[in-house]
């Protein structure tokens, strides 16, 4: 990883990041110069696939339930931010159809430091129980799924590649190695499930922003699989230089391809970098999911309720005009936030995240909803 000292900048609460351009800026076919390469060859000439192959874990425990646990432990490999081993945890299932689960959990940034260690090692119980994790419920569209489980505590909205000194005194206080755990992760997912017929990418909160970081790495050993990417309350508005300051503070450029001006938008979005890959990837679907006024967002941004409700619309309607045979979205009246595991029974538009997932897996009678 890098090593970077502070940087002087935007709240670190300013931490969630999407979209701002125009429908035409963001259209379905690709320019000539990513139709002529592999999907995200740009990415892997920038170096993000660097990691792949390079760490295995130290064990893999039996934890019950069918859950199996891979520890990685390492100085100069995956960890937690605050130096604490990496875990992942993985689940048979009774289908050849493969789910990678990313978990959210907050975020450090220049100014601050809001990322936990929320979640134990393994999958823990009540979550396995849980909305789209359940394997006991057979109304879960995923139930059958093969599962990946990558717990939260890079702090870096899994995308960082950077050692911090955040207060210059000589000592590293901050370990952001989302991209270490992310590939290593995959790797491990890719041994164990080679050959899965389909993948479903989820992720909630932190997990939602780092779907998007997953899926080039995936796309190394799954180059031509259908993939169905749910963002969950990831879908990220942001502020002007907020993005970007994040990415120098956790050394997380290369998840953005250099040619791409406006895969993060003047006034601080990432609308241009989600049509980006949709552009780059034919086998993607993408589905956002977001409360109209997500208090969990909110509270760390400096932008107000209407603003923020504004720019979310805007940005999940130029994504299905652009892109409309791909792109849907489910939007609730609301300060919630994430659906899949907590509010998978919620009803908005007439249906429920679980029914909408649903449509999404049948290929058919996926729609975009909205209360």
């Amino acid at each position: 990883p890098k090593m970077c000292t502070p940087l002087v900048g935007l709240l670190a609460t300013a931490l969630f990041a999407a979209c701002g351009d125009t429908a035409d800026d963001l259209g379905e076919s690709a320019p000539a110069d990513d139709s002529d390469v592999a999907a995200f060859q740009e990415l892997y000439d920038q170096g993000i696939d660097r990691y792949v192959g390079r760490f295995a874990p130290t064990s893999s425990d039996d934890m019950g339930d069918g859950v199996v646990m891979h520890t990685f432990n390492g100085e100069d490999g995956p960890l937690c931010f605050t130096g604490s081993p990496f875990h992942m945890s993985t689940r048979d299932g009774a289908s050849d159809q493969l789910m990678v689960f990313l978990q959210g959990g907050g975020a450090c940034g220049p100014t601050g430091c809001e990322a936990v260690e929320s979640w134990p090692p393994g999958i823990p119980g009540p979550l396995q129980g849980m909305g789209i994790m359940n394997a006991g419920d057979p109304s879960n569209p995923a139930a059958d799924h093969d599962l990946a489980y990558l717990p939260y505590c890079d702090g870096s909205l899994w995308s960082g590649d950077a050692d911090v000194d955040d207060d210059g005194d000589g000592t590293v206080n901050y370990r952001f190695r989302g991209l270490m755990n992310l590939t290593a992760s995959i790797d491990l997912v890719a041994e164990l499930y080679p050959s899965p017929s389909r993948i479903l990418l989820v992720g909630n909160s932190a997990g939602g922003f780092g779907v998007h970081h997953a899926l080039p790495i995936l796309r190394v050993h799954y180059p031509d699989l259908p993939i169905d990417m749910i963002n969950d309350s990831g879908v990220g508005i942001s502020t002007p230089g907020a993005q970007a300051s994040l990415n120098d503070y956790w050394g997380a450029w290369d998840s953005y391809p250099e040619s791409c001006d406006d895969c993060i938008g003047a006034d601080g979005n990432l609308t241009g970098f989600h049509s980006w890959q949709l552009r780059q990837d034919e086998s993607l679907k993408l589905g956002f999911m977001s409360y109209t006024r997500d208090d969990v967002v909110l509270e760390r941004m400096p932008i107000t309720p209407e603003a923020w409700e504004g720019e979310m619309l805007t940005s999940i309607d130029e994504l299905e005009q652009a892109h409309p045979d791909r792109f849907r979205s489910f939007v609730a009246d609301g300060e919630g936030h994430t659906f899949i595991i907590r509010d998978y029974d919620l009803e908005v538009g007439g249906t429920t995240p679980r029914a909408w997932i649903r449509g999404l897996l049948a290929d058919s009678a996926w729609v975009s909803v909205s209360d």
